[in-house]
């Protein structure tokens, strides 16, 4: 001992006859877990005391420790990090939990979860630290394997979004190009048409088709092809129409509400016939007036808002639907959506309501 006062844990463990009188010091001895304990105040803090199973576990004898600071134990591999964070608790004078790769005296390597703590006088100085070690190998190595099966996996993951998005840009190439081809039939058929119903009817299916074209630049422009964005939706559908009628002053009450992909084609499909036919009946080519599209969340609805301060609905409130109006109604069906006319005082409110978990 080193003769630094009176010390229940060192005078059991260090004395010539311990572990025969001292029940302590004897469960020290046997247990099964490598113990060690280092002198705090001599230079360098030499262990003074190792158990049995501390030789055990390292391959050494007895003689070769004692007197020797704990730092044998490490090697080329051991984490520079790690001691650092030991000695910065040993010199602080606290407790200290770590994994530490240490080297048994034949070289080979193992993973020490070491525990230290330190132990005081009555005078609240440090005078050892007390040490435990438990070989935690077969558990790094567990973990080790886990790590590299999910780092596999992960590549996996990574290899099939790859695939998967080179998928997409293949199919987002044809289908803009069969998009394009659809519109440019419809705009020659219609520079050819000279009837007026016929070419307006064109012109309307032209709209429809540059609205489905929208929709999936837009999906596909999306991080998440999941979900679909209604509100930069109207906005471009909008950026379309307002060159051609600056006469109208168009107002856009958009909050972000995003859909499922598969309801994006028939929405759009609806709110470009809704803003077509506003433009068409309520404000016509020439007549001024004021267009407002609101799109927001309101209560368990994605609410949908289309009005114009143009002459709104008949006296009776009775209209005969065109062929528009229709598939808007059976595109509603179809998301689950309701749809009411009303009177805007003056003009007319188109609303849709569709619901957010329908």
């Amino acid at each position: 001992m080193s003769g630094k006062g009176n010390n229940f844990l060192a005078d059991s463990l260090l004395a010539p006859r311990a572990g025969i009188d001292d029940p302590f010091a004897a469960a020290v001895h046997a247990t099964r877990m490598p113990m060690t304990i280092v002198d705090a105040q001599a230079p360098d803090m030499p262990l003074v005391f190792v158990n049995d199973a501390f030789l055990k576990m390292t391959g050494y004898v007895r003689s070769e420790v004692l007197g020797r600071n704990c730092r044998f134990l490490q090697g080329p591999d051991t984490d520079a990090e790690a001691i650092a964070a030991l000695a910065q608790g040993i010199g602080a004078g606290e407790a200290v939990h770590l994994d530490l790769l240490n080297y048994r005296k034949d070289g080979t390597p193992f993973w020490n979860a070491l525990q230290v703590s330190p132990v005081r006088n009555a005078l609240g100085q440090i005078i050892y630290f007390i040490g435990s070690q438990v070989d935690v190998t077969a558990r790094k190595a567990a973990e080790t394997a886990l790590e590299a099966a999910a780092e596999e996996q992960a590549k996996t993951a990574q290899q099939a979004l790859a695939d998967r998005t080179a998928l997409l840009h293949e199919v987002d190439h044809r289908v803009k190009n069969n998009l394009q081809l659809i519109t440019s039939l419809l705009v020659l058929q219609t520079r050819r048409t000279l009837d007026d119903t016929t070419r307006g009817a064109l012109e309307r299916m032209l709209s429809r088709v540059s609205a489905i074209a929208t929709v999936h630049r837009r999906l596909f422009q999306s991080h998440d092809l999941e979900r679909f964005d209604v509100a930069t939706f109207v906005r471009d559908l909008i950026g379309d129409v307002s060159p051609e009628r600056d006469e109208v002053a168009i107002r856009l009450d958009l909050e972000r509400i995003d859909i499922n992909a598969a309801q994006a084609a028939p929405l759009a499909l609806v709110v470009n016939e809704l803003v077509d036919n506003a433009l068409k009946h309520g404000l016509p080519a020439g007549q001024p007036g004021h267009l407002r599209i609101r799109v927001r969340r309101l209560n368990g609805d994605y609410v949908i808002e289309v009005c114009d301060d143009g002459p709104g609905l008949p006296a009776s409130g009775a209209f005969e639907p065109g062929f528009g109006l229709t598939i808007t109604h059976l595109l509603a069906q179809q998301l689950r959506a309701t749809l009411t006319f009303e009177s805007g005082a003056p003009g007319l409110r188109v609303t849709m309501k569709i619901p957010v978990h329908g």
